[in-house]
Formats: C-alpha cells, structure tokens, sequence
C-alpha cells in the first residue's frame, strides 16, 4: 500500500460520523448474511438423549437433523418448553428471535395484525407474520441485491469505458452507439413488461438492472481514463516499452478509481431503493418474500396499524442515513485535489 493510500483510508478514519457509520453497516450486511442463526423459527441446537442436531442449515427432510426424518418438522418453540418440563437433561437452544419470516402467528381470541409485544417485538403484519423477522430478512434481501447489481455494473462499466478510453477510434465510435441505443431503454418500463410475461425474481431482477445500469459507470470511466491517457507518465511509461496491460492495469485504473469509488455508497443507496420501489408497486419480488417494500405498501393500507409502516421507515431511514455518512466521507477522504496535484 502506497503512501498516497494510506493517507487517504487514514482520513477517512479521521471522518468519524463515515467511518462508525461503515463499521456498523458492514457488521449489519455480516450478520444478515447469518440471520438464520438469529431470527428464526428452527432451533440453534437441539440437545437430546446425549446427540447434538443443528437445524438451522440442515435441509428439510434430509434424515440429518431433529425432527427431520418425517413429512412434518417439530415447533422447536414448543418441544423447548417440553424438555424444560420433563427437566431430564434434553434443551433446545433458539434463536434469539424464535420467529420465521414466513410463519404465521395465531393468538386465540385475537386477528392480526398484532401490535407489539413480548411475543413479537415489533407486532406482526396482516397475515400474524412477525414484523421484526420480516424487516431482517428485508434488509438481506434489499443489501445483496444492491450489492450484486454494484459489482456487475462496476465491472462491466469500468472494462468497457476502459477499453473506449484507452483504444479509441472504432471502439470508441462503436461503444458510443451501442450505449446511446441501450440507455434509450426505460428500465421500470421493461421490468414491468418481464414481470408480467415471466415469474419474477431475484435472478430475473438482477439482470434487468445489470443489463441497463452499467452504462453510466461506462461514461465515466471513458472520460477519466481519456484524461489519464494524456498524462506525462502515460506517454513516458508507453516509451520505456510498456504495454497495454500493464498500462491500464499498473497506471489508468489506480488513477481513475479514486472518482469511482466515491459512487459506490450512493450507488448502493440506488439499488436499495429501486427494489424496494418494485415491491411496493407490485412489480417485485413475488409474496410472501421478505421485502420492505411490500411491508411499506402493507403499512401504507393499514394506518391503524401504524407499528408496521413505522418500522419498515425506520429501519430504511436508519440504513440509508449511513450510506449517506459513508458516501459523504468517501468522497472527502477520496479527493483527488486534496493530496495530488496534476500537470
């Protein structure tokens, strides 16, 4: 790591609001990614008759996991409770939340949705699904999709706009037609019409977005590396006998991904809003798939129930307000005129 490196990511650290933002987010994206051993209907751990199972990552029916051996699985919750009253040394160890984003919830002499409580945190939605386990599953499900369409159309953006910038000519005058062609394409326009030709899904969604979102990273990619080819040490490197590889690879893209990274949290901000628009307007994922956007349009018809339009704000707000910090300290800690100067 070079000088120049350092000071940068050592600013960054200095912006304290960007970088606890960063810390708390990436810890968020981490241990959604392992929600299964926090929010969830099926046991941790089940202890019983001097043998350990694991539930939780085992697949159903597959003879390896308590329980599993038979067309029904067992509500851990309640075999918990048995094995407390029978107190013969068998437990059952569940998750912290012991609900399931697709279970539904039935209280005798009640209907929901359920306000909160000790039994649900956050309350439950219109079906007696619990809130809180739906809004985690939510944020896994809005994180990865942001992040998977990122890094498509970062990597195809920069190789393409790389490419432009550094060969020229044809590749240039053909690259610039076909991006004019594609970014004539609207986007929600097409998404409506696959959804309602072909299943939406994750897969189907992330193509879509991957195939029309890459063009403006391309754009600038093209420019920066156009400048960067007119550089001193472009032309000095490019006498000394180097090649294209080594050019653009050793020199062009350290250079130009000081601009490109300071897009990436609002990028991400992009992605998460752009799901969560489809679910609420009914062109996303299909029900009863974790979404925030299918909870704020359920939240939005029931404002009686206020605690699940609430929730779901919330968390986004929360989410959103630190890639905001993240992104604002990126692009401070990032500035190219702050530590360089260019001829």
């Amino acid at each position: 790591m070079n000088s120049l490196t350092k000071k940068k990511l050592q600013r960054f650290r200095s912006i304290k609001l960007g970088y606890y933002s960063f810390i708390v987010l990436t810890v968020a994206v981490v241990l959604s990614l392992f929600a299964e051993l926090f929010v969830n209907n099926r046991a941790v751990m089940v202890h019983y008759n001097g043998q350990y199972y694991f539930p939780t990552y085992t697949a159903v029916n597959s003879g390896r996991a308590f329980g599993l051996d038979y067309d029904y699985e067992v509500n851990y919750r309640d075999l918990k409770q048995h094995f407390q009253e029978e107190n013969n040394g068998n437990y059952v160890i569940m998750p912290v939340i012991p609900w399931g984003a697709y279970e539904t919830d039935s209280i005798p002499g009640q209907f929901p949705p359920y306000p909160p409580s000790q039994r649900h945190l956050l309350g439950t939605d219109g079906t007696g699904r619990d809130l809180l386990a739906r809004v985690v599953y939510g944020f896994r499900v809005c994180i990865l999709f942001s992040l998977i369409v990122m890094f498509f159309n970062y990597l195809l953006g920069i190789t393409v706009g790389c490419m432009m910038g550094y060969f020229g000519g044809l590749t240039d005058l053909v690259g610039q037609r076909v991006i004019e062609i594609l970014s004539q394409v609207p986007m929600l326009y097409v998404i409506m019409i696959l959804s309602s030709v072909l299943q939406p899904s994750f897969t189907l969604f992330v193509f879509i977005v991957v195939l029309l979102g890459w063009l403006s990273k391309t754009w600038v990619t093209r420019a920066q590396t156009y400048r960067e080819m007119g550089r001193d040490y472009i032309l000095a490197s490019r006498v000394l006998g180097a090649g294209s590889p080594r050019v653009i690879f050793s020199h062009v893209l350290p250079n130009i991904l000081s601009t490109l990274i300071t897009m990436v949290p609002f990028d991400l901000i992009a992605g998460i809003s752009l799901l969560t628009s489809l679910d609420y307007l009914g062109f996303g994922l299909p029900a009863p798939t974790p979404s925030w956007g299918a909870l704020l349009r359920e939240g939005t018809e029931n404002l009686e129930s206020i605690w699940i339009v609430s929730s779901v704000t919330i968390a986004m707000i929360v989410v959103l307000v630190m890639v905001s910090f993240i992104g604002e300290a990126i692009r401070e800690a990032f500035d190219p005129r702050k530590y360089t100067y260019y001829r």
